[in-house]
C-alpha cells in the first residue's frame, strides 16, 4: 500500500467514526461500489451468430413459485406494533418475555445490533430503572448500563444505599440503534409493549425513567426532563399503581455534572419513598 493509499484510509476510516460507524457487522468486507453482474436487457451478448441483446438469447424458463421473504427485514411498521402487542400479552414471566423478544422480527434495530440488551439486576426488585436504548459499550456486554453511564448509575444507585443487584435496570428499546442514533417513533412504538410487560411482571414499588425519551413514553408527557425531574406520578400496571418518578439520565450529568444536585434531592425522595412503606405491594 502506497502513502497515498494509506492516507485514504485513514481519512475513511475517520468519515466512518464521525458518522458513529464503529463497529462491523459482518466477517466479510462488501464491495459495494463494483459492477454488478447484471443481465440486463440491453446488454450485448458474443454469439455464434454474433453480437446480440441479451434479451434475443435463450433464456430458462422463469420459476413461477413466489419467494421467500429475506432474512433479516422487519414487517411494515403498523404490523410490527400489533404483532409486539400480543407477543408481549402472551409473556406470563420475564423469562418467557426474554425469549419472545429474542425470535422477535418486528423491529429492525435487531439486524443491526450486536445482542438483545434485555435487562440486569433483581428481578424480585422493589426499584426499577428504565433508560431509553443500549449504546456501544451495552451492546458488546448485552447488559443495559455498563459503561460510563453505567458506572455513574451504579454510584447513585450506592449513594442510597443500595446495589445494582438490589434494583432492576432496562431500556425502552433492547437493541442498539446504530451509530447510537435516536430511536424513530415507530421503533419506539414497536418496542413499547415489551417493556410494558417488563415492568408490569417485575412489579417494583417505585419506576424511575432516565432521561426525556423513556419518561415521555412511559408517563406519557410531553414536557421536558427540567420541568418534570422530582415530582411524582402513578404509573398503573392494571393490578396495581406504582408510584414513579423521572430523573435526569447518568449520560447526560456526565455532560452537564452541575445538574448532578438535582439528581441527588431526586434520589432521596426515591429513598424516603422506599422506606416509608407507603409503596408497598
Amino acid at each position: 500500500m502506497t502513502s497515498d493509499q494509506a492516507t485514504t484510509v485513514r481519512e475513511l476510516l475517520a468519515f466512518y467514526l464521525e458518522a458513529g460507524v464503529d463497529c462491523a457487522l459482518g466477517d466479510e468486507p462488501i464491495d459495494r461500489l463494483s459492477t454488478p453482474d447484471l443481465a440486463r436487457s440491453d446488454r450485448p451478448v458474443a454469439t455464434a451468430a454474433g453480437i446480440v441483446p441479451v434479451a434475443a438469447v435463450r433464456q430458462p424458463p422463469r420459476q413461477t413459485a413466489t419467494a421467500a421473504p429475506r432474512a433479516g427485514v422487519a414487517p411494515p411498521p403498523d404490523i410490527a406494533i400489533e404483532s409486539a402487542r400480543e407477543a408481549a400479552r402472551t409473556a406470563p414471566s420475564l423469562e418467557a418475555l426474554r425469549t419472545l423478544l429474542e425470535s422477535f422480527d418486528g423491529c429492525a434495530l435487531k439486524f443491526t445490533a450486536s445482542r438483545l440488551v434485555f435487562a440486569d439486576g433483581n428481578p424480585q426488585a422493589r426499584l426499577m430503572f428504565v433508560g431509553e436504548a443500549p449504546g456501544r459499550d451495552e451492546d458488546i456486554a448485552g447488559l443495559p448500563f455498563v459503561g460510563r453511564s453505567g458506572q455513574l448509575l451504579n454510584r447513585m444507585i450506592a449513594a442510597i444505599g443500595l446495589k445494582r443487584s438490589d434494583v432492576y435496570i432496562a431500556n425502552v428499546i433492547p437493541w442498539r440503534p446504530p451509530g447510537n442514533r435516536t430511536p424513530t417513533p415507530q421503533e419506539t412504538q414497536i418496542c413499547l409493549p415489551f417493556i410494558r410487560r417488563q415492568i408490569e411482571l417485575v412489579n417494583p414499588d417505585v419506576l424511575v425513567t432516565l432521561g426525556n425519551p423513556s419518561t415521555q413514553t412511559l408517563l406519557q408527557t410531553r414536557e421536558g426532563i427540567k420541568r418534570i425531574r422530582g415530582k411524582w406520578f402513578d404509573y398503573d400496571v392494571g393490578t396495581r399503581t406504582i408510584r414513579a418518578m423521572a430523573t435526569f439520565h447518568p449520560a447526560y450529568l456526565l455532560r452537564s455534572p452541575f445538574d448532578k444536585r438535582m439528581a441527588w434531592l431526586d434520589l432521596r425522595a426515591i429513598a424516603r419513598a422506599l422506606e416509608d412503606g407507603s409503596t408497598g405491594r
